[in-house]
């Protein structure tokens, strides 16, 4: 069965209200690789519950439905779908507990062709249900390996963040623990691909991959240390682009640029010669002022 286009396109998602606590903060911060060394004092902010703050990219799992692309309905080949690139706007910090609603909706959908598969664009708002002020909005692509052909349009797709030809400025090099995609799983991602060997070998890989979410999170740690001291406060947006797979195990080094504002970044894994994240880019500055339509939700 083919990609179902019209039914993808037009998937209706309802609001959902998520109550959050400082335990679900730390167990994010622990699965994208926080808390290595555990006496690490400015690591331990995030992962102690004493003046606790969270992790800026914890946006992109707030408010999530859980895997939803294994629904016979949308045609899609679930085996093959990887994450293609998040990108996160911050308009004030993420509190460390607190009730939310979210709103999700499909964005657009591009047939890169036969065998050469298909781009899921998902978009999501994120707000205090106390205030209604949209805390993050938070895009993210699936790249859909083998559902492409499908007859939809092909473009217009969005230009990469381009990285300076000059000699990094900072880098940063972490570690990826061997049961990260386990711990990660349990802030609400549950994609067997990412813990089941059967199953990610029926993908092509060698073993279960770290999800997306999570090297998101890593790169976002390799930015705060790189960049601000650990102070999640100053960042206002991040978006990376996925280029290989990242697995536990691995040890990723990000290469930083700093220009004013922009910090332009990209990750890799000496070991395997791999850059697991291009193009990736943060901004830096006040918090803003997020919109507050939520306020009328029933």
């Amino acid at each position: 069965m083919p990609l179902n286009y019209d039914i993808l396109r037009n998937w209706q998602f309802e609001d959902l209200r998520q109550d959050y606590q400082a335990k679900d903060t730390i167990l994010y911060a622990l699965g994208v690789g926080l808390g290595q060394p555990a006496n690490d004092p400015d690591q331990l902010r995030f992962v102690y519950e004493a003046n606790l703050q969270a992790m800026p990219t914890m946006a992109g799992v707030l408010g999530y439905r859980g895997f939803w692309l294994d629904d016979p309905r949308t045609g899609v080949d679930w085996k093959k779908a990887l994450g293609g690139g998040v990108s996160i706007q911050l308009f004030k910090p993420l509190p460390a507990n607190a009730r939310i609603v979210s709103r999700q909706r499909v964005g657009r959908i591009l047939d890169l062709g036969a065998g050469k598969g298909a781009i899921l664009f998902n978009e999501r708002d994120i707000a205090e249900e106390a205030t209604g002020q949209v805390l993050a909005t938070v895009e993210w692509t699936n790249f859909l390996r083998g559902d492409g052909g499908f007859g939809g349009p092909s473009g217009p797709r969005p230009e990469p963040h381009p990285i300076p030809s000059r000699a990094p400025d900072v880098e940063v090099s972490l570690p990826v623990a061997e049961q990260a995609a386990l711990i990660f799983r349990l802030s609400g991602d549950h994609n067997p691909l990412h813990v089941d060997p059967a199953i990610s070998a029926a993908a092509g890989f060698y073993k279960p991959v770290l999800h997306g979410q999570s090297t998101l999170g890593l790169a976002c740690h390799a930015v705060l240390r790189g960049t601000t001291g650990y102070r999640p406060e100053l960042l206002r947006s991040i978006s990376v682009r996925f280029t290989s797979p990242v697995f536990p195990g691995d040890i990723v080094l990000t290469e930083l640029w700093t220009d004013g504002p922009v910090v332009s970044f990209r990750c890799r894994v000496p070991e395997r010669g791999a850059i697991v994240v291009d193009n990736g880019r943060a901004e830096l500055g006040e918090a803003g002022a997020g919109a507050s339509f939520f306020a009328s939700l029933p």
